[in-house]
């Protein structure tokens, strides 16, 4: 893939071959991120885990302390009381076998999808569309719940799903590039900190193997995996 001047540039100042610290590789990403609009962050955790066994998936919420700095468009599948429930609480989209239909038919423009349990044989038909885009509302991560208004509520604030692909790989936004440097070390702390909490007891070897920070149209720039904000004997331990 062809790279414009501006994208070259940024590449050229970042040591490939480093690790950096957390505060020192987002100040970096801040130089690098040149764009005319605030730039989506990004980080990428590969980990050590073997998905393959049920038991070493991650997945899991995070609600970040800055946020994400974007509105969340949350979509509830309700019907009756918990419908009305949904939409007072602020859900932007709100149906029952309608919005179903509207889904199958290839409708996504939302990043959340809650349901309650009754509404689960309308949803269980709409796993090929929501599926592959991480949509899928699951009773683990409380997505699946019969207190509508709590969910809406929470996903609204910046409550977010991470789960590990098929390469063992956690990928999440932790903000923008306008945020202020400590917002997104903030943000950044936050998640390593749940990713390493959530380590299965059955994992084996190395567990966090690569962790790479970068914005929408910047370079990737890698971080030390045993660092969040400043180094403990413990985050050393679990991050290995």
């Amino acid at each position: 893939m062809a790279h414009g001047k501006r994208y070259k540039e940024a590449y050229a100042k970042v040591d490939r071959e480093k690790e950096y610290e957390p505060a020192e590789a987002i100040a970096l990403l801040k130089e690098t991120a040149g764009a005319k609009f605030a730039e989506t962050v990004e980080v990428h955790i590969r980990t050590g885990l073997n998905v393959r066994h049920a038991e070493e998936q991650l997945r899991g919420t995070l609600a970040l302390p800055n946020g994400l700095g974007k509105d969340v468009t949350v979509a509830v599948f309700a019907k009756g009381d918990k419908a009305r429930e949904a939409t007072d609480a602020g859900a932007d989209i709100v149906g029952d076998d309608d919005l179903a239909k509207k889904v199958e038919e290839g409708f996504t423009d939302f990043d959340v999808v809650i349901a309650t349990p009754d509404m689960m044989p309308v949803i269980g038909k709409l796993g090929r569309v929501l599926g592959p885009q991480g949509k899928m509302p699951n009773p683990k991560v409380g997505t699946v719940t019969a207190d509508v208004s709590k969910a809406v509520s929470e996903s609204k604030a910046g409550k977010v799903e991470y789960r590990t692909d098929r390469h063992a790989i956690v990928h999440m936004s932790i903000g923008k590039s306008d945020f202020e440097e400590k917002a997104l070390l903030e943000n950044y702390a936050a998640l390593i900190d749940e990713i390493i909490r959530a380590k299965p007891a059955s994992a084996k070897g190395k567990y966090l193997e690569t962790v790479t920070i970068t914005s929408t149209m910047g370079p990737g720039i890698r971080i030390d995996p045993t660092r969040t904000r400043n180094i403990t004997g413990e985050e050393a331990a679990l991050a290995s």
